[in-house]
């Protein structure tokens, strides 16, 4: 059994504490928030985990072997540093810190204890990203040119961080992935429309070493909750909505354009409509993936799939496509520099 301590209670911390509870390899030795109504709520439903509003309980406790931090963002930096000098394993929600430079310091701070140290993105373990990525690796689309995501819904607006510092971490994290590649550049724009001085919808276009471009849109302000991505590959083209049933989540429409050079002008390019087939996923919660993967890079000490180093890049991605919004610029975005040792792959 890993034993493992969650922080935050709240919204999603609740899921957290769901999904911890409900693994058979796992002991959720602690919940933490500061609380006291959120932990009595969590004394109710799971009378087995011990609740705490000291975070220094779990410090201490060494059967306590990871912890996860779901608390509110200006908190992971402090909160995961403490846990990881402590000598703690620790997945992070996203974003990872609220600066790059808290983000790379994080990952010295794990390389040098020899811990994990790991960032919630969530999409990266729903089972469509790694189908759609193998599909890239295979040949399958081609070059793919050009990733489309938006991410919307008339939900909660939080007076702490903008619509981009919430939402888009998810749909730049799977961009990086699927790209394969660094982002060379960022342009924001977007709207205070409800709070003055937070955006509530925003579009920002990531731009990658080949003329590859990856545009997010996020909103609160919209009518209808939408999670879309759409990929395309000079082969093929793939369409992920998550609002769809497990069948129809991710189509690959086998369509696009052959250009022909020799040919005379009108005929050089020519217009291809193949048909569409959806791709047979495994039918589980990313939640529930992402979880057991914390719980089995502690036990073989290896390096997660979002581990520190996505999660800088992230940020990076994050707090230069803020410096575009508030300056109206494309703002490049220098990759940052990590010293120390690299763990294998689980």
């Amino acid at each position: 059994m890993t034993g493992i301590g969650l922080v935050g209670a709240g919204k999603w911390g609740g899921n957290w504490l769901r999904t911890l509870a409900g693994l058979s390899d796992v002991s959720l030795r602690w919940c933490c928030d500061l609380n006291e109504g959120l932990l009595a709520k969590v004394r109710e439903q799971f009378p087995q985990v011990p609740t705490t509003t000291s975070f220094d309980d779990m410090i201490r406790d060494p059967a306590t072997e990871g912890i996860v931090i779901a608390s509110i963002a200006p908190t992971h930096f402090p909160l995961a540093k403490k846990a990881l000098e402590a000598g703690k394993h620790v997945m992070v929600e996203k974003p990872m810190t609220l600066t790059t430079v808290d983000a790379i310091e994080l990952n010295r701070i794990a390389s040098r204890n020899n811990r994990v140290l790991m960032v919630g993105h969530l999409m990266e373990y729903h089972p469509a990203i790694p189908a759609i990525r193998k599909l890239i690796q295979d040949g399958e689309l081609g070059d793919v040119m050009r990733i489309e995501s938006r991410r919307t819904n008339h939900g909660t607006l939080r007076s702490d961080e903008n619509v981009w510092w919430s939402f888009a971490p998810h749909d730049i994290s799977i961009a990086v992935r699927l790209m394969g590649d660094w982002p060379e550049a960022v342009q924001c724009e977007g709207q205070c429309i409800v709070q003055p001085n937070i955006a509530d919808v925003v579009g920002g276009t990531l731009r990658f070493p080949g003329n590859r471009i990856a545009r997010i849109d996020v909103s609160w302000h919209d009518p209808a909750k939408v999670r879309e991505l759409k990929v395309y590959g000079t082969k093929k083209w793939v369409v992920f909505d998550d609002a769809l049933p497990w069948e129809r989540k991710v189509l690959i429409h086998d369509r696009g354009f052959e250009v022909n050079p020799s040919a005379p002008p009108a005929q050089r390019i020519t217009m291809r409509q193949g048909g569409t087939k959806p791709l047979v996923l495994e039918q589980c919660e990313p939640l529930v993936i992402e979880a057991s993967h914390f719980a089995q890079c502690i036990r073989t000490n290896s390096r997660p799939i979002s581990d520190g180093h996505a999660g800088a890049a992230v940020v990076s991605v994050l707090e230069y496509g803020q410096r575009s919004l508030e300056t109206g610029r494309e703002v490049a975005i220098p990759k940052p520099e990590f010293n120390g040792p690299t763990r294998k792959a689980a």
